[in-house]
């Protein structure tokens, strides 16, 4: 901006924007006074536009430099080149690396995170960057809240997702208040998932959460438990991203992780064998069963329950001569529960731990004819239509098109609609679910019929 009052050099005429040209012929003096009234409010808009306070790329009201961010640092390609674009837009700019495990094969594996190499790495960026780095050790804490409810929840029969108890409680809430105790405004992370002000008028100064551009990184699913003043501390830079333009950058800065292999989903086992996990966790988890056909035969037997998931179909271990899959793992007998494709099908689950991202109250948005919404029950799904419930029974999701092998512990995550500019409503962890109506009969009259000692 021009300012007004002090000494600058004369404009020629084709430059200055208050030129209007000169008219000797009658009228022309109006015609200038008009024309001088519609620069002067267009510069007095300009003016005003300056004067007023303007947001950074993080939606804070002030500079960069002023603004201090923590950046979650894995030691992957996705963290590391969200530090260097806040770095390369001036930003105070912090990393840090927690250390939460220590599995001897899984510190060297491509795809692990959070680990020896990982750590390495991160540093090397940091180096890089010229940024500060500090490394954590959450070990303990990883244990105590990821690892040791993870075995439990698989030797119950669950599905569970330990990214997503990684992220409510290490990442989103003990590295958040880290930051916070560092004086950073901001802690930012890899994840592919947008946030920004809370369309609402209901929440002003609220944010919100929106699945990213690219719908083959959408990590929403993982995030759907983010609560409402977790959200309002974090930023996702890749959110607006493909992650071929991520690689890309990551070369351009020189980063050493540039090409290096993305981290698994659960990046604590090793060689992807969840059983030997459990079982050094819980050495009498693997106890012996049997398995049993949904009409109530018993078609052999099993050395545990947690070598089998919902929906499995091969290495059950029996011969029948019809396919069959694994419907449902009764935990309290040790019973593999068998039957057709059919019996899959599943139209209702029950959620608990809803995490509810709405701007009415569940109970106001949910009661009565229910939600309209879409919804995901696996991470490379789309969502899809679906109604979200709140009634005496509890909370439940019914599925417009139904759901093959839905297993408990998985996640359902909530959305406003099916595309990449969707919002995130949040979701639950599914209790249970309810099959087609024969299946379903069927399975209950088995789960409560005696079982031989």
């Amino acid at each position: 901006m021009r300012n007004i009052g002090a000494r600058r050099l004369p404009l020629a005429p084709k430059d200055n924007p208050f030129y209007i040209g000169a008219s000797s012929k009658d009228g022309g003096r109006s015609r200038r006074r008009s024309a001088i009234r519609r620069n002067c409010s267009a510069r007095a808009d300009r003016d005003r536009a300056e004067l007023a306070p303007s947001l950074n790329t993080l939606d804070f009201d002030k500079k960069p430099e002023e603004t201090r961010v923590v950046v979650a640092m894995s030691g992957g390609v996705d963290s590391s080149v969200v530090a260097g674009l806040l770095k390369q837009q001036g930003y105070d700019v912090l990393g840090i690396t927690l250390q939460l495990y220590d599995h001897g094969a899984a510190v060297h594996r491509a795809g692990s995170c959070c680990a020896g190499q990982d750590i390495d790495d991160a540093r090397r960026v940091c180096e890089t960057l010229g940024i500060p780095h500090y490394v954590l050790d959450y070990e303990k804490r990883f244990r105590e809240t990821v690892i040791n409810p993870f075995a439990e929840s698989y030797v119950a029969g669950e599905t569970p997702i330990p990214c997503v108890s990684c992220n409510q409680t290490v990442k989103f809430a003990d590295l958040l208040a880290t930051a916070k105790e560092l004086g950073a405004d901001a802690l930012a992370t890899g994840h592919y998932i947008r946030s920004g002000p809370n369309p609402s008028p209901e929440n002003p100064g609220r944010r919100a959460l929106f699945r990213p551009a690219d719908a083959d990184r959408d990590q929403s699913y993982f995030l759907f438990a983010t609560t409402q003043e977790q959200i309002d501390y974090l930023r996702f830079p890749l959110g607006g991203l493909p992650k071929a333009e991520t690689r890309r950058l990551a070369e351009e800065m020189g980063l050493v992780v540039a090409k290096k292999a993305d981290s698994q989903d659960i990046c604590f086992v090793p060689q992807g064998k969840y059983s030997d996990v459990i079982t050094k966790l819980k050495p009498n988890a693997a106890l012996a069963g049997e398995i049993v056909h949904l009409d109530g035969r018993v078609l052999g037997t099993h050395e545990g329950i947690l070598h089998f998931t919902i929906g499995q179909r091969r290495g059950i271990g029996i011969a029948t001569g019809e396919p069959l899959y694994v419907v449902f793992l009764d935990a309290r007998s040790r019973r593999v529960i068998v039957g057709p494709k059919e019996a899959l099908e599943t139209h209702r689950v029950y959620l608990r731990d809803v995490n509810w991202l709405g701007d009415e109250t569940l109970a106001e948005a949910a009661s009565g004819k229910g939600f309209a919404c879409y919804a995901k029950v696996r991470s490379t799904r789309a969502p899809a239509p679906a109604v979200l419930h709140v009634d005496a029974t509890g909370t439940y999701v019914d599925l417009t098109v139904g759901e093959a092998g839905i297993a408990p512990g998985q996640a359902c995550a909530l959305y406003s609609a099916p595309g990449d500019n969707a919002r995130v409503f949040g979701g639950g962890f599914i209790e249970r679910s309810e099959r087609e109506p024969s299946a379903e009969a069927c399975l209950k009259a088995l789960l409560a019929s005696p079982v031989a000692a």
